[in-house]
């Protein structure tokens, strides 16, 4: 057997159905919609539609509320750091969000990394984070390193100096 001739078992892949193509396709005129009514035409979407019934996704109780405010913080433990230095994939003293992302440990986390105290860490290293638990902050201390949390001064207060000086507030 070569790579050329490679191919999927008969009926594995099935072609779509071309409907409304002419009488002799046994799909054409009302292409398989039926004759008239709602759900012939085009543009409608009824899905859900329970005949005026009110509908499932009404009746069920809602919970919760999604806090468009929050911060989105990517987590990272400090045993994943600690087992990411002896296998190698985390070399450098001080490290960032940066370093953890190339590390492959913080994903996502828009508003940066927060340290979180799970595990062990015996390195001394130097972070640069967005957050840090009061657990992480000992566990980091104790085993020689340091915690630097940046302020970082909120959009609104940004803007709030802008207007009151009448130029730019310098970068941080």
């Amino acid at each position: 057997m070569k790579l050329n001739e490679l191919r999927d078992n008969q009926g594995a892949r099935k072609s779509r159905m071309r409907v409304g193509r002419g009488i002799g396709s046994g799909k054409g005129k009302t292409a398989g919609r039926g004759v008239k009514g709602q759900k012939s035409r085009e543009g409608v979407s009824i899905a859900g539609f329970e005949g005026g019934q009110m509908p499932l996704h009404m009746r069920l109780p809602k919970r919760g509320f999604n806090n468009i405010f929050a911060k989105d913080y990517a987590e990272v433990n400090l045993g994943a750091i600690q087992k990411a230095i002896e296998s190698g994939k985390l070399t450098a003293t001080d490290i960032d969000h940066a370093a953890l992302k190339a590390a492959g440990l913080a994903r996502g986390g828009k508003d940066g990394v927060r340290l979180l105290g799970k595990g062990e860490l015996t390195s001394a290293l130097n972070f640069t984070v967005a957050g840090v638990s009061a657990g992480a902050r000992e566990a980091v201390e104790k085993a020689g390193g340091s915690v630097n949390v940046p302020e970082i001064v909120p959009a609104a207060e940004k803007a709030k100096a802008k207007h009151r000086t009448g130029r730019a507030a310098p970068r941080a």
